[in-house]
């Protein structure tokens, strides 16, 4: 337990540096002078800065996921839950900002031995899947018009990046409007339309 809270503390001193500093100004030495603690306890617990950044992504989507997971799951249509989604990340995102900061430099930065970005676009397929499968249910219940899933959820989870990253350079935008103007969007797109409905909410 000990251990784990160490962990947590080094990870949490890296998220704010890389925030801070960016990703060229972020080295173990820095970690550990924000934490408190010698550079050596850091290569105790990580077996260097590579691992630390794998690690920290790690958390930050674990926290996000427990965040965002029961709030989709509260809701028992296809376009409620992606709405539900757009809406809690906007709302983890306001609260959170460090948190944003530093995985967009590591996103941006880390590279694996073939030079290639560690945290390439395939590093989305599980969220391509989860949303694709959810659209298709929509679809099977006919809530859903018929269209490729698996482009909208591309297109879903491109739109989310946007407003996250548009949100960074302008702190001052209301994510949260930002984000119900994403789902009437979409709503709008894939619902399925009957005789006499309207199309616009």
């Amino acid at each position: 337990m000990i251990e784990d809270v160490r962990r947590a503390q080094i990870i949490e001193s890296a998220i704010e540096t890389f925030a801070e500093v960016g990703y060229s100004g972020t080295s173990l030495a820095r970690i550990a002078e924000r934490a408190g603690i010698s550079k050596g306890v850091i290569s105790y617990h990580f077996a260097g800065k590579d691992e630390l950044m794998e690690q920290l992504v790690d958390q930050v989507y674990r926290e996000i996921t427990g965040f965002v997971a029961p709030r989709v799951e509260r809701e028992s249509t296809a376009a409620g839950r992606l709405r539900a989604r757009l809406r809690s990340v906007a709302e983890y995102v306001q609260g959170h900002r460090s948190q944003l900061l530093a995985l967009a430099e590591v996103f941006n930065n880390l590279r694996d031995a073939n030079d290639q970005l560690r945290y390439g676009e395939t590093f989305n397929e599980p969220i391509y899947q989860s949303q694709e499968a959810m659209l298709r249910a929509g679809q099977d219940s006919g809530e859903l018009r018929d269209f490729d899933a698996r482009v909208m959820a591309v297109t879903v989870q491109a739109a989310i990046d946007a407003m996250i990253a548009y949100w960074g350079a302008y702190p001052e935008h209301d994510i949260a409007a930002h984000a119900e103007q994403l789902a009437d969007l979409f709503e709008n797109g894939i619902r399925a339309h009957h005789a006499g409905q309207e199309t616009d909410r």
